[in-house]
Protein backbone atom coordinates (compact mmCIF):
# COMPACT_ATOMS: atom_id res chain seq x y z
CA UNK A 1 0.00 0.00 0.00
CA UNK A 2 1.40 3.38 -0.81
CA UNK A 3 2.53 5.62 1.79
CA UNK A 4 0.49 9.46 2.03
CA UNK A 5 3.07 12.36 0.67
CA UNK A 6 3.58 13.99 4.14
CA UNK A 7 5.30 17.15 4.16
CA UNK A 8 8.36 17.11 6.88
CA UNK A 9 10.25 20.43 8.43
CA UNK A 10 13.32 19.42 9.27
CA UNK A 11 15.58 22.05 12.06
CA UNK A 12 18.66 20.73 13.43
CA UNK A 13 21.87 21.44 15.69
CA UNK A 14 24.65 24.03 13.77
CA UNK A 15 27.11 23.45 16.24
CA UNK A 16 28.17 19.78 16.27
CA UNK A 17 29.84 19.15 12.34
CA UNK A 18 30.72 15.86 13.03
CA UNK A 19 27.27 14.71 13.42
CA UNK A 20 25.47 16.48 10.65
CA UNK A 21 26.18 13.41 8.74
CA UNK A 22 23.20 11.40 10.22
CA UNK A 23 20.83 13.99 8.26
CA UNK A 24 21.85 11.56 5.56
CA UNK A 25 19.39 8.87 7.06
CA UNK A 26 16.60 11.11 6.75
CA UNK A 27 17.12 12.93 3.90
CA UNK A 28 17.31 9.32 1.86
CA UNK A 29 14.26 7.59 4.37
CA UNK A 30 11.95 10.73 2.82
CA UNK A 31 13.12 10.74 -0.41
CA UNK A 32 12.12 6.96 -0.90
CA UNK A 33 8.78 7.45 0.88
CA UNK A 34 7.97 10.21 -0.97
CA UNK A 35 7.96 12.82 1.20
CA UNK A 36 8.12 16.51 0.92
CA UNK A 37 11.20 17.87 2.38
CA UNK A 38 11.50 21.63 4.39
CA UNK A 39 14.91 23.14 5.88
CA UNK A 40 15.09 25.54 7.96
CA UNK A 41 17.71 28.18 6.58
CA UNK A 42 20.40 28.00 9.12
CA UNK A 43 20.14 24.72 9.39
CA UNK A 44 20.40 24.38 5.36
CA UNK A 45 23.53 26.92 5.40
CA UNK A 46 25.24 24.57 7.39
CA UNK A 47 24.96 21.44 5.93
CA UNK A 48 25.49 22.99 2.35
CA UNK A 49 28.80 24.70 3.79
CA UNK A 50 30.02 20.80 4.52
CA UNK A 51 28.40 19.80 0.57
CA UNK A 52 26.27 17.61 2.13
CA UNK A 53 24.34 15.22 -0.77
CA UNK A 54 20.52 15.20 -1.16
CA UNK A 55 19.83 19.09 -0.66
CA UNK A 56 19.13 20.04 -4.14
CA UNK A 57 15.54 18.67 -3.48
CA UNK A 58 14.96 20.31 -0.69
CA UNK A 59 12.84 23.51 0.45
CA UNK A 60 14.57 26.30 2.37
CA UNK A 61 12.02 28.06 5.09
CA UNK A 62 13.03 30.94 7.37
CA UNK A 63 11.54 31.74 10.40
CA UNK A 64 8.08 31.18 10.84
CA UNK A 65 7.44 30.76 6.95
CA UNK A 66 6.86 27.20 7.29
CA UNK A 67 3.60 24.51 7.22
CA UNK A 68 3.76 20.86 7.40
CA UNK A 69 2.48 17.53 8.71
CA UNK A 70 5.46 16.32 11.07
CA UNK A 71 8.92 18.91 12.23
CA UNK A 72 11.60 16.54 12.80
CA UNK A 73 14.11 18.46 15.39
CA UNK A 74 18.08 17.07 15.48
CA UNK A 75 20.22 18.10 18.43
CA UNK A 76 19.46 17.77 21.77
CA UNK A 77 16.85 18.84 23.84
CA UNK A 78 17.94 22.27 23.66
CA UNK A 79 17.51 22.13 19.90
CA UNK A 80 14.17 20.81 20.53
CA UNK A 81 13.17 23.37 22.68
CA UNK A 82 14.45 25.92 20.05
CA UNK A 83 12.11 24.05 17.62
CA UNK A 84 9.41 24.05 19.78
CA UNK A 85 9.58 27.75 19.98
CA UNK A 86 9.94 28.32 16.20
CA UNK A 87 6.55 25.94 15.58
CA UNK A 88 4.36 28.05 18.14
CA UNK A 89 0.97 27.49 17.31
CA UNK A 90 0.78 25.92 14.19
CA UNK A 91 0.15 22.59 15.84
CA UNK A 92 2.53 20.66 13.98
CA UNK A 93 3.86 17.70 16.15
CA UNK A 94 7.12 17.28 16.47
CA UNK A 95 10.05 14.30 16.51
CA UNK A 96 12.81 14.65 18.68
CA UNK A 97 15.71 13.16 16.76
CA UNK A 98 19.24 12.72 19.60
CA UNK A 99 22.61 13.70 18.35
CA UNK A 100 23.18 15.68 21.52
CA UNK A 101 24.10 14.32 25.01
CA UNK A 102 21.02 13.17 27.13
CA UNK A 103 17.90 13.33 24.79
CA UNK A 104 14.55 13.12 27.03
CA UNK A 105 12.72 15.04 25.00
CA UNK A 106 14.50 13.99 21.91
CA UNK A 107 14.73 10.43 22.14
CA UNK A 108 15.61 9.18 18.78
CA UNK A 109 18.31 7.72 18.10
CA UNK A 110 20.16 7.80 14.62
CA UNK A 111 20.20 4.28 14.02
CA UNK A 112 16.14 4.10 14.99
CA UNK A 113 15.63 7.47 12.11
CA UNK A 114 14.72 5.07 9.40
CA UNK A 115 12.09 2.29 11.01
CA UNK A 116 10.49 5.55 13.17
CA UNK A 117 9.75 7.58 9.88
CA UNK A 118 7.94 4.42 8.15
CA UNK A 119 5.94 3.97 11.25
CA UNK A 120 4.79 7.92 10.68
CA UNK A 121 3.89 7.05 7.89
CA UNK A 122 2.20 3.78 8.05
CA UNK A 123 0.40 5.75 11.39
CA UNK A 124 1.84 4.19 13.83
CA UNK A 125 2.75 6.75 16.44
CA UNK A 126 1.11 8.02 19.51
CA UNK A 127 0.87 12.41 20.09
CA UNK A 128 1.29 13.88 23.56
CA UNK A 129 0.02 17.48 24.27
CA UNK A 130 2.14 19.46 26.20
CA UNK A 131 1.63 21.93 28.30
CA UNK A 132 3.16 25.67 27.36
CA UNK A 133 3.90 28.70 30.19
CA UNK A 134 3.14 32.19 28.60
CA UNK A 135 5.44 34.70 30.09
CA UNK A 136 4.23 38.41 29.84
CA UNK A 137 5.97 41.78 31.31
CA UNK A 138 4.98 44.88 32.79
CA UNK A 139 7.35 47.70 33.09
CA UNK A 140 9.97 45.53 30.54
CA UNK A 141 10.00 44.31 27.35
CA UNK A 142 10.82 40.90 25.85
CA UNK A 143 12.55 41.02 22.89
CA UNK A 144 12.38 37.07 22.13
CA UNK A 145 10.15 33.96 22.29
CA UNK A 146 7.77 34.71 24.96
CA UNK A 147 6.67 30.78 25.38
CA UNK A 148 8.23 28.03 27.25
CA UNK A 149 7.62 25.04 27.08
CA UNK A 150 10.01 23.39 29.52
CA UNK A 151 10.64 26.48 32.38
CA UNK A 152 10.55 29.89 32.92
CA UNK A 153 13.42 31.55 35.41
CA UNK A 154 14.25 34.01 37.42
CA UNK A 155 17.44 34.81 37.84
CA UNK A 156 20.10 37.02 40.21
CA UNK A 157 22.38 38.74 37.17
CA UNK A 158 26.02 40.83 38.01
CA UNK A 159 26.73 39.50 41.69
CA UNK A 160 27.05 37.04 44.76
CA UNK A 161 24.08 38.86 46.10
CA UNK A 162 20.59 37.18 45.85
CA UNK A 163 17.42 38.72 44.89
CA UNK A 164 14.17 39.21 46.55
CA UNK A 165 11.07 37.96 44.64
CA UNK A 166 7.45 38.75 46.10
CA UNK A 167 5.67 35.32 44.33
CA UNK A 168 1.30 35.77 44.26
CA UNK A 169 -0.77 32.97 42.86
CA UNK A 170 -3.91 34.54 41.37
CA UNK A 171 -3.44 38.13 43.07
CA UNK A 172 -3.02 36.11 46.51
CA UNK A 173 0.48 36.65 48.18
CA UNK A 174 2.27 33.49 48.23
CA UNK A 175 6.00 34.06 49.32
CA UNK A 176 8.81 36.26 49.17
CA UNK A 177 11.60 34.50 48.59
CA UNK A 178 15.07 35.34 48.98
CA UNK A 179 17.22 33.11 46.61
CA UNK A 180 19.34 33.17 43.99
CA UNK A 181 15.95 32.77 41.48
CA UNK A 182 12.85 31.08 41.25
CA UNK A 183 11.52 28.27 38.55
CA UNK A 184 8.35 28.00 37.09
CA UNK A 185 8.27 24.22 35.94
CA UNK A 186 5.75 22.59 33.10
CA UNK A 187 5.31 19.01 33.50
CA UNK A 188 7.71 18.40 30.53
CA UNK A 189 10.27 20.46 31.89
CA UNK A 190 10.04 19.26 35.87
CA UNK A 191 12.75 16.64 35.00
CA UNK A 192 15.50 19.82 34.49
CA UNK A 193 16.70 22.79 35.81
CA UNK A 194 14.05 22.99 38.77
CA UNK A 195 14.53 18.88 39.39
CA UNK A 196 18.06 20.34 39.50
CA UNK A 197 17.32 22.33 42.57
CA UNK A 198 15.32 19.86 44.68
CA UNK A 199 11.75 20.13 42.55
CA UNK A 200 9.34 17.50 41.94
CA UNK A 201 9.06 15.08 38.92
CA UNK A 202 6.20 15.66 37.81
CA UNK A 203 4.18 13.29 34.80
CA UNK A 204 3.15 15.08 31.89
CA UNK A 205 -0.66 15.17 31.49
CA UNK A 206 -1.23 16.09 34.67
CA UNK A 207 -2.12 19.89 34.82
CA UNK A 208 0.18 21.65 36.91
CA UNK A 209 3.43 24.16 37.30
CA UNK A 210 5.43 24.07 40.27
CA UNK A 211 7.32 26.61 41.84
CA UNK A 212 11.04 25.77 42.85
CA UNK A 213 13.47 28.23 44.57
CA UNK A 214 16.90 28.52 43.52
CA UNK A 215 19.62 28.50 46.34
CA UNK A 216 17.07 29.53 49.13
CA UNK A 217 18.44 31.32 52.12
CA UNK A 218 15.59 29.46 54.13
CA UNK A 219 15.49 25.83 54.39
CA UNK A 220 11.59 26.07 54.96
CA UNK A 221 11.59 27.41 51.49
CA UNK A 222 9.98 24.27 49.79
CA UNK A 223 8.89 23.43 46.30
CA UNK A 224 5.07 23.85 45.37
CA UNK A 225 3.05 22.58 42.89
CA UNK A 226 0.30 24.69 41.56
CA UNK A 227 -3.18 24.35 39.34
CA UNK A 228 -2.03 24.94 35.74
CA UNK A 229 -4.68 27.49 35.55
CA UNK A 230 -3.64 29.69 38.21
CA UNK A 231 -1.38 32.94 36.93
CA UNK A 232 1.99 33.82 38.93
CA UNK A 233 3.14 37.12 39.38
CA UNK A 234 6.65 38.22 40.64
CA UNK A 235 8.15 41.50 41.66
CA UNK A 236 11.73 41.45 41.78
CA UNK A 237 14.24 43.74 43.71
CA UNK A 238 17.59 43.25 43.71
CA UNK A 239 20.96 45.03 44.22
CA UNK A 240 22.36 45.13 41.05
CA UNK A 241 18.69 46.70 39.96
CA UNK A 242 18.46 44.04 37.12
CA UNK A 243 17.87 40.68 36.81
CA UNK A 244 17.59 37.64 34.21
CA UNK A 245 14.64 36.42 33.08
CA UNK A 246 15.19 32.89 31.48
CA UNK A 247 12.23 31.46 28.96
CA UNK A 248 13.85 27.74 27.98
CA UNK A 249 17.16 28.84 28.66
CA UNK A 250 16.75 31.94 26.43
CA UNK A 251 18.15 35.00 29.04
CA UNK A 252 17.11 38.48 29.02
CA UNK A 253 17.80 41.26 31.05
CA UNK A 254 14.98 43.09 33.13
CA UNK A 255 15.25 45.87 35.39
CA UNK A 256 14.00 46.20 39.06
CA UNK A 257 9.69 47.22 39.35
CA UNK A 258 9.28 44.61 36.37
CA UNK A 259 6.16 42.55 36.97
CA UNK A 260 6.27 39.24 35.14
CA UNK A 261 3.16 36.91 34.54
CA UNK A 262 3.15 33.83 34.20
CA UNK A 263 -0.29 31.49 32.82
CA UNK A 264 -0.72 28.65 30.69
CA UNK A 265 -0.42 29.69 26.97
CA UNK A 266 -3.51 29.37 25.11
CA UNK A 267 -2.11 26.12 22.89
CA UNK A 268 0.01 22.76 23.71
CA UNK A 269 3.08 21.87 21.68
CA UNK A 270 2.66 17.95 20.27
CA UNK A 271 4.99 15.77 20.54
CA UNK A 272 5.43 12.37 18.76
CA UNK A 273 6.40 9.07 20.37
CA UNK A 274 6.41 5.87 19.09
CA UNK A 275 3.79 3.50 19.81
CA UNK A 276 4.84 1.21 23.12
CA UNK A 277 6.96 4.06 24.35
CA UNK A 278 6.11 4.59 28.21
CA UNK A 279 7.28 7.62 30.25
CA UNK A 280 8.29 5.94 33.62
CA UNK A 281 10.78 3.50 30.99
CA UNK A 282 12.79 6.48 29.91
CA UNK A 283 12.76 7.94 33.64
CA UNK A 284 14.95 4.54 34.14
CA UNK A 285 16.93 4.59 30.87
CA UNK A 286 17.74 8.35 30.08
CA UNK A 287 18.04 9.45 34.25
CA UNK A 288 18.70 6.61 36.19
CA UNK A 289 15.63 7.38 38.16
CA UNK A 290 15.13 4.31 40.94
CA UNK A 291 18.25 2.37 40.16
CA UNK A 292 19.75 1.09 43.26
CA UNK A 293 23.52 1.11 42.69
CA UNK A 294 23.95 -1.80 45.16
CA UNK A 295 22.20 -4.08 42.97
Amino acid sequence: MPHPKLRFAIFGNTYQPKKSSAINKILSCLDGLGAEILIDGEFHSFLAERQLPGLDSCKVFHGGDFDADFVISMGGDGTFLRSAARVGIKNIPILGVNIGRLGFLADITPNEIESCLRSLCDGDYQVYDREVIEVGVEGGEIKGCRYALNDVAVLKRDNASMITISASVDGEHLITYQADGVIMSTPTGSTAYSLSNGGPIIVPGTKVFSLTAVAPHSLNVRPIVLSDTAEVTLKVESRSHNFLLAIDGRSEKMTDGSLVTLKRAPYDIHIVKRNGERYFNTLKEKMMWGVDARE
